[in-house]
């Protein structure tokens, strides 16, 4: 039986920016289970694939991990508190935090565009079969998590799919900005150094508040270690 802490490899569903944002709505008591039920049924046929989205969405904002429910809590609060709040940014905190599989697709692909600024659908798939081994499973997948970048505005894939460009940055302020660092450490399951999260690959779609180390100090959540080379690390409290 899966323990309720287990993070989840198999993010096998694309996932729509508006079905994200109706289960994170409904979270938040702003919208009812049965509106999100309606959407969902608006845009699938089989009884299965209704379900398989559920089961995402699901783990994503309506029934995250025990490990992770305080922090899905605290994303429904800073949504609460502005509205205006990129659901991408907080749909992808709470992806990469309960899908490894997701945030090594984003890992992956925000290195490539910052080395050369565009990379193939094919580049991705090859670094992934590397990681998960060369099965149908893992370029399914793989496409899922691409198809839902791009519908959360991260990404624009051109010639059929064949290429891919990164869209517009998502600037994020300073309560969003260290969730976000919070979600990072959880996928990265060690500290990582401050100076990395401003180009850190994980994140590439994100442009953080200049004051980062400042609002990262600031954190509860977070604690900020010196190493042995004298390099100031952040980790989770």
């Amino acid at each position: 039986m899966r323990s309720d802490t287990s993070p989840q490899i198999g993010f096998d569903r694309y996932i729509q920016l508006d079905w994200a944002r109706s289960a994170l709505r409904v979270r938040a008591g702003l919208e009812t289970l049965e509106e999100l039920t309606a959407l969902i049924d608006e845009s699938h046929t089989g009884t299965a694939a209704k379900k398989k989205t559920r089961t995402v969405l699901n783990r994503l904002w309506l029934e995250p991990r025990s490990d992770i429910n305080d922090m899905c809590d605290r994303a429904v609060a800073i949504y609460k508190s502005d509205p205006s709040t990129s659901v991408a940014a907080l749909t992808w905190g709470m992806a990469i935090a309960t899908y490894p599989f997701f945030g090594a697709v984003a890992e992956i692909v925000g290195r490539l565009l910052r080395l050369q600024g565009e990379c193939s659908s094919a580049e991705v798939h090859r670094r992934m079969a590397e990681i998960y081994g060369e099965r149908e499973g893992t370029r399914r997948m793989t496409n899922m998590v691409l198809q839902s970048q791009a519908s959360w505005g991260a990404i624009e894939r051109c010639r059929q799919g064949k290429e891919i460009q990164r869209s517009a940055v998502i600037t994020v302020g300073a309560e969003l900005g260290t969730w976000l660092v919070e979600a990072a450490l959880r996928y990265a399951g060690r500290a990582i150094p401050i100076s990395s999260f401003t180009s850190y690959p994980l994140l590439y779609p994100f442009e953080f508040d200049e004051h980062l180390g400042y609002n990262i100090a600031q954190n509860k959540n977070l604690v900020i270690k010196t190493d042995g080379a004298g390099d100031r690390l952040v980790a989770l409290s």
